[in-house]
């Protein structure tokens, strides 16, 4: 089978969401061998060309940046090429609980030397109450970063980057926000340290604004930081902030603060592009007002 007959039988195959992104991330990081046993050489020497010139951009572009790792909550301002999985358990007042498989994670792209596009897999999520049981999934989620400046750690040790986040409202009635919502948000984040051991601060502001119905989904906007710290090579704790103020919707006026103590673990080196990091949380509100009780928090990505 030839790369273009392939293509064309994995864009006709009726194959779940998920599954699809699998496909994606194998051509991406196997390409080179999947198609060199097809015996068409254009082709191959074609397809091994393109990933060559991708993977030349995307170290570049990771080369001119700090090399910390993006910490469990809060979104890094540095440009990663990752497919990431999370998974949520969070305890609500008045006995509801909701477990989230996916956390609107997926593939992060460096497509240019200051860009990064994040392509979400929609969470399945789980609400249980008192009354019963719902599932379904959640809407789909897009992010585009934009790079306006950065240093690695021999020269200057920083990184500013804009952020424009869109959802799409395509998920199962009883998760979906029936809006579209688009969320810019500035990051930044500056180190202290080498490349193996070290401390950095890690910092976004954003806010959240729907197309439509505003008394019932708000305006929030959340800023995120995060304090970590890198010891041992390949260990990297941490401590989150998360504040919250609420803009018309339901919680008109009311803020909220919650923390998060983690620990994120690698780069384990599984091939010489691909790395394995996984890593986890537990977040606790320390507001007056919360939304939640507490999170356990869950991380797993192959960066490549």
């Amino acid at each position: 089978m030839t790369w273009r007959q392939w293509g064309g039988a994995c864009a006709g195959a009726k194959w779940p969401l998920g599954a699809r992104w699998v496909v994606v991330l194998a051509l991406i990081l196997f390409g080179r061998e999947v198609f060199a046993a097809d015996g068409a050489a254009t082709e191959q020497g074609s397809v091994a060309g393109f990933l060559d010139a991708w993977f030349a951009t995307s170290d570049a572009a990771k080369e001119a940046q700090p090399h910390w790792m993006t910490p469990v909550v809060t979104v890094t301002p540095r440009l990663e090429q990752e497919y990431r999985y999370d998974q949520t358990w969070q305890d609500r007042p008045k006995s509801v609980d909701i477990t989230n498989y996916g956390g609107g994670k997926g593939l992060e792209l460096i497509p240019s030397a200051n860009t990064e596009l994040i392509i979400g897999v929609p969470a399945y999520q789980t609400r249980n109450t008192p009354k019963g049981s719902v599932s379904g999934w959640a809407d789909e989620t897009l992010l585009l970063k934009y790079r306006v400046l950065s240093g690695n750690e021999e020269n200057g040790n920083y990184i500013v980057t804009g952020f424009l986040g869109v959802s799409v409202p395509s998920g199962s009635d009883v998760f979906t926000n029936h809006d579209t919502i688009v969320t810019p948000t500035i990051a930044a984040g500056k180190g202290w340290g080498t490349r193996t051991a070290g401390f950095d601060v890690q910092s976004t502001l954003g806010i959240a604004i729907p197309t439509g119905d505003k008394r019932t989904l708000g305006m929030p906007t959340v800023w995120n930081t995060a304090l970590q710290a890198h010891i041992l090579e390949k260990l990297w704790p941490e401590i989150e902030m998360s504040y919250t103020y609420y803009k018309d919707g339901p919680n008109d006026g009311k803020k909220q603060v919650s923390l998060t103590a983690g620990l994120v673990l690698g780069r384990f080196e599984i091939t010489p592009r691909v790395k394995l990091i996984v890593g986890g949380g537990y977040q606790k509100p320390v507001s007056s007002f919360y939304t939640f009780n507490h999170t356990w928090l869950l991380t797993a990505r192959a960066a490549f």
